[in-house]
């Protein structure tokens, strides 16, 4: 008979490192964050009931079959976890080169919607319709490039300061080039999130504070330039400072459906505000789900979305190689301030952004790419032998 191993054995053995017989499957599950995992089953999950109370209205309006938008919402969750179990598998080295990939790729499509895009959302061009099926390739951009300029900022640990600050210039310039190609669809909504999530990164790798403001304040002037040459940024603002308009009359209504709904809601179904938001199942399903199951379930919703962005940042938080602590740090920002925005526009504290709420909203490319970034995000936070030794001080 096998003796069985004491506790402190358990301990050594997880600290350094699996055993050759080890299969992949129970290396990754002894190190996954199986939390954060449970977290994203259930917003899907959640995802598709909302789906099937919030896009009923609008399935016939557009002569289709009632719940037509939410069995595609099931059906992108399918991709979209493929994606986020694959890429969880992935070690450190793997997770530079796919994100690389998907960055370059992203870009390029970026560069390519002004020649083949289509404009879906009066004035902003933003999707490829392939064989059907629209492609907003700005979704699969962000997980992509927080990956790539992680990757870059992380040389500015390296003891030559040539090295370092050839790094630091590639990460700024990527970043720049995606936020200027953002901008042109237009999309300064995505543009900003970046910046701020590159701002971020490139502050934690030891950027000074005062060049770190500078480049904000740099920014801001983009997005006051843009208030000014662009119709549809314009629209939008004054929107947000005007009810009466059309997307601030939206965003009343939402608000209307979340005071309505009170602490337990109206009850599944019964939600009467919905009927009124033409993006109930995308830029305001959090609406819905006040008015019809309360604050309650809202403010449930919100604190899943701190679970999973807190327990990554803690995760990484001493993580020894300085690119797993920038990425993994820069992808838990990526889902947390998402759905910060998400949330902020339905109680009016920010302007319409058209940012989907992750795993919730309604929209392919969102979920699938939600899914990838979420992947890297858990391949990112494994624990790995040698990297987290002073998160677990051995027993004497």
């Amino acid at each position: 008979m096998t003796a069985s191993l004491a506790p402190s054995d358990h301990y050594d053995r997880f600290i350094d490192g699996p055993e050759e017989s080890d299969s992949a499957w129970s290396a990754w599950s002894r190190s996954v964050d199986h939390s954060s995992i449970g977290v994203c089953l259930i917003l899907f999950g959640v995802g598709v009931i909302l789906s099937f109370a919030a896009s009923t209205v609008l399935a016939k309006n557009n002569g289709l079959e009632p719940f037509y938008y939410a069995w595609r919402h099931m059906a992108y969750g399918l991709p979209a976890f493929l994606a986020l179990f694959a890429l969880s598998f992935l070690e450190p080295r793997g997770v530079r080169r796919v994100g690389a990939i998907i960055a370059i790729l992203s870009l390029a499509a970026l560069a390519l919607l002004p020649f083949y895009g289509v404009d879906f959302n009066k004035g902003a061009v933003r999707w490829f319709s392939l064989w059907g099926v629209s492609v907003q390739p700005s979704e699969f951009l962000k997980p992509g490039l927080i990956v790539l300029c992680a990757w870059m900022l992380s040389a500015m640990e390296h003891r030559e300061q040539t090295v370092a600050r050839i790094g630091a210039l590639a990460s700024f310039l990527t970043a720049v080039l995606a936020i200027i190609l953002l901008i042109l669809q237009p999309d300064y909504g995505q543009a900003a999130l970046i910046a701020v999530i590159w701002g971020a990164m490139f502050f934690i790798s030891g950027a000074p504070l005062p060049l770190l403001l500078s480049l904000f304040a740099s920014a801001f002037g983009v997005g006051v330039a843009g208030y000014a040459v662009e119709p549809h940024v314009a629209a939008r603002i004054e929107a947000f400072l005007d009810p009466s308009a059309e997307v601030g009359q939206q965003m009343q209504i939402a608000m209307e459906a979340i005071v309505k709904g009170g602490w337990t809601g109206l009850g599944p179904g019964a939600g009467i505000e919905k009927i009124q938001l033409p993006d109930a199942h995308t830029d305001f399903v959090i609406a819905v789900a006040a008015e019809e199951y309360g604050f309650g379930a809202a403010a449930a919703i919100i604190a899943l979305f701190g679970v999973i962005t807190l327990r990554a940042l803690w995760r990484v938080r001493r993580a020894s190689d300085p690119f797993v602590r920038l990425a993994g740090i820069g992808l838990a920002l990526l889902i947390g301030l998402q759905a910060f925005v998400n949330l902020a526009v339905a109680v009016q504290l920010l302007p319409a952004k058209g940012m989907t709420l992750p795993f919730i909203s309604y929209g392919g490319s969102s979920m699938v790419a939600t899914g990838m970034a979420m992947g890297l995000l858990l391949a990112l936070t494994r624990r790995r032998p040698g990297e987290f030794h002073s998160w677990f001080p051995r027993r004497a």
